[in-house]
């Protein structure tokens, strides 16, 4: 059972969704920014339960080839670098609402014409190319409640190409709450779940694709 504060913290995000999704998109920007004011603030670099999830994530995907990958979400890059040093032919944009935190990734993982980051929200954003590969973790309970939620899933896919794979991270169980609307996205379709539910922090990593004919 959540504790007091993380069902706080929920309820707070689940009010912002009640204003407009330009609005949401606002102050979300500005409380990750704060979020951001000390470098690394959930120890994403350091922490071995986040470097477990980062492999088991890797481990996850469809062996094939990915020519642009997307990840939304991107804080200050540490997932971006492993994906750059996994991928090293691919074309891979980071996205994220926190300008702070995208001027710490540029430095861990340098624009360099192959990599870029750019600051957008995932309700908003208009991508100007579709992705072999979209990467969406710890994002989408920010998002609050069943709205917005049908928007995030929409988003995610329309950023994917024809047999685009779509990989969504989030805590379990509440990733089955999360990833529900994925499930009933009718471009998208379930290729795998792997839930560590004995880690000290469970989680569910859960594979899309494009559904044959989309």
């Amino acid at each position: 059972m959540p504790g007091f504060a993380e069902t706080m913290h929920r309820t707070f995000f689940r009010t912002l969704s009640l204003l407009s999704p330009a609005g949401q998109a606002l102050l979300l920007s500005r409380y990750f920014d704060w979020v951001h004011r000390a470098p690394d603030p959930w120890k994403l670099a350091t922490d071995g339960y986040e470097q477990h999830k980062y492999r088991s994530t890797l481990r996850q995907l469809p062996a094939r080839p990915y020519r642009r990958i997307i990840e939304v979400g991107c804080s200050e890059g540490v997932f971006t670098r492993a994906l750059a040093g996994a991928y090293p032919e691919a074309e891979i944009v980071g996205v994220d609402v926190s300008e702070r935190a995208l001027a710490r990734a540029r430095v861990r993982v340098p624009e360099d014409g192959r990599v870029r980051f750019i600051r957008a929200d995932i309700l908003t954003h208009r991508p100007e190319r579709r992705f072999d590969l979209v990467f969406c973790s710890e994002t989408l309970y920010y998002l609050g409640r069943h709205e917005r939620l049908r928007r995030a899933s929409a988003q995610l896919s329309e950023l994917l190409g024809p047999d685009g794979v779509l990989v969504a991270v989030h805590p379990w169980p509440e990733a089955t709450r999360l990833h529900h609307y994925l499930d009933a996205h009718t471009s998208l379709s379930r290729l795998s779940e792997e839930v560590h539910a004995s880690s000290p922090r469970p989680f569910a990593i859960t594979v899309y694709g494009t559904r044959s004919g989309d």
